[in-house]
């Protein structure tokens, strides 16, 4: 029975699949995972891949309605998500470097949390979308890379903004902004409802009309506690740790303005843009 944590030992089964340089790479890389509900699924998964160096920021607890897909056991309830999931990585890897923040990020905190890193993976609530286009515009003007990821029923979307990307978040939703302001009603729903009835032609039928639902309710000034599955939280950690890795080993990784989805429902890839033309 191992007494000691051996780093080495530990990652020889990634042997064939993740070549040495980029094995060097990873150990040594620094993770920002803004939004540790979502997110608690890549930092376990990268954990595993042999990353260990990470800052979690979360202002939230985990709550019952959580464990169906987010990486927190029933005794983590009540208990802050960014301390779960420091638990939940260091049972992994207890020489793992964890920082925890129990806090919304904003703009106060934007800066020194992205200049610590070197990836963020950005998970925050769409529905502060002040604080995620801060968290984009910092990450861009200081070179950092940054993957956005989204739980999409029996599945999920990735979207990767590296630091020269033809188009930034803001850049992707400047027209639908402009046109809800038109309108007078700059709110969130009315904003993602706008790229999603751009997008939704290419998403199963069972992700829109949930996410036509959630939409309702907010425009309804409801709490909206929208559907989310255990596939698509797996999905979401897989597909960003593997765009990740392809990052690292310098190999091609699709990125903005177009979104990586994939479905189980159809057992379908595919690459989406998301601007408006």
């Amino acid at each position: 029975m191992a007494t000691e944590f051996d780093y080495d030992r530990f990652v020889t089964r990634n042997d064939g699949y993740v070549n040495k340089a980029t094995q060097a790479k990873i150990r040594e890389t620094r993770l920002l995972i803004a939004g540790a509900g979502l997110g608690s699924a890549l930092p376990v998964a990268a954990t595993r891949m042999g990353f260990q160096h990470f800052v979690l920021i979360d202002g939230d607890t985990v709550d019952m309605h959580n464990l169906n897909r987010q990486f927190f056991d029933f005794e983590d309830i009540g208990r802050s998500k960014v301390e779960a999931l420091k638990k939940q990585i260091l049972r992994i890897n207890p020489t793992a470097q964890v920082e925890t923040i129990q806090a919304n990020l904003d703009k106060s905190n934007v800066a020194e949390l992205v200049s610590k890193v070197d990836i963020v993976f950005d998970t925050i609530d769409f529905l502060d979308l002040e604080a995620i286009l801060h968290l984009h515009g910092t990450a861009k003007a200081m070179g950092k890379h940054i993957f956005t990821a989204l739980s999409i029923g029996f599945g999920a979307g990735v979207l990767h903004f590296p630091p020269d990307a033809p188009e930034s978040l803001a850049d992707i939703i400047a027209k639908d902004v402009a046109a809800a302001t038109a309108e007078g009603d700059v709110s969130y729903s009315n904003v993602f409802g706008k790229i999603m009835g751009r997008i939704g032609v290419h998403l199963d039928a069972q992700v829109v009309e949930q996410v036509g639902k959630a939409l309702t309710i907010m425009e309804d000034g409801r709490p909206c506690p929208a559907s989310q599955i255990s596939v698509g939280s797996f999905t979401v950690g897989s597909m960003g740790l593997a765009m990740m890795h392809d990052m690292l080993a310098g190999l091609d990784v699709p990125s903005a303005p177009y979104i990586v989805v994939h479905s189980f429902r159809n057992h379908t890839t595919k690459k989406i843009k998301i601007s408006a033309d």
